[in-house]
């Protein structure tokens, strides 16, 4: 294949993959972010311990973190076809990400809450807070920076997962490098969807590095503006995290 048919198959090899790792990474979320918090919310050292259920979801997740991604893939293509109609396709692909990468993103979801200063939390429950305000006022805020790091993380995991679901008629950067550049002997068209699919990785990676520095209360910016009411108050660094999230909680009152 000449250059110009290698780069007329990117635009849609290039959406179907972005449109598979968007759509996973946002169904994996709204399953994976709840499981996360459950999982520390319920942990032994939690603000409402249930060790059993606790138990339960761990085994769950670690369990299904363990079934190797090409495997999962055929494994449930019962459930892909009764879910979406059929087994190939970028549609019928996001099933199986979604499931694979959900345990993953829960485990990233509940490590970053872990990062939330204990302190803050035992103080926000001595005044008052209910465990909804803890989860929604202090430890999602807290751990915004971690979170979204994660989420770049996260995508960038599903983006590779996409290419090789590629490989059995997902569709995608990867369908493209193995019909047109494998099968065909063709490297230039598997070097031109390497290449697109780090100029994509990167794009997402510098996504979440963004947000997060954005949110982060230790860049510099944020530090200078936390000095001026530490210094005008008296307050110190712990001091401060927990008037933030008093503040919080005021207001979702």
């Amino acid at each position: 294949m000449s250059f110009g048919q290698i780069l007329a198959l990117v635009p849609e090899a290039l959406w179907e993959s972005i449109y598979m790792t968007i759509g996973s990474t946002a169904l994996a979320y709204v399953i994976g972010l709840p499981l996360g918090l459950v999982l520390v919310v319920t942990a032994r050292d939690g603000i409402h311990p249930m060790r059993a259920l606790n138990m339960v979801l761990g085994a769950v997740v670690n369990f299904l973190r363990s079934i190797p991604f090409v495997i999962l893939l055929f494994f449930v293509t019962p459930l892909t076809r009764l879910i979406v109609g059929r087994a190939i396709g970028s549609e019928a692909a996001i099933v199986p990400l979604v499931i694979s990468a959900f345990p993953f993103v829960a485990r990233m979801v509940e490590q970053s809450a872990r990062e939330v200063d204990r302190g803050v939390v035992e103080a926000s429950q001595a005044m008052g807070a209910s465990n909804w305000q803890i989860i929604t006022k202090v430890l999602l805020p807290e751990s915004k920076p971690s979170l979204l790091n994660g989420a770049a993380v996260s995508a960038t995991t599903i983006l590779g997962y996409s290419a090789m679901a590629g490989c059995f008629g997902g569709g995608g950067l990867g369908s493209v490098a193995i019909n047109y550049g494998y099968q065909r002997y063709d490297f230039m068209v598997m070097f031109v969807m390497i290449i697109v699919n780090v100029v994509l990785v990167q794009a997402l990676q510098e996504s979440g590095t963004r947000g997060a520095r954005l949110t982060d209360k230790s860049e510099p910016d944020t530090m200078k503006a936390r000095d001026a009411v530490r210094e005008k108050y008296g307050l110190t660094e712990e001091n401060l995290a927990l008037f933030d999230a008093w503040e919080r909680i005021e207001d979702g009152k």
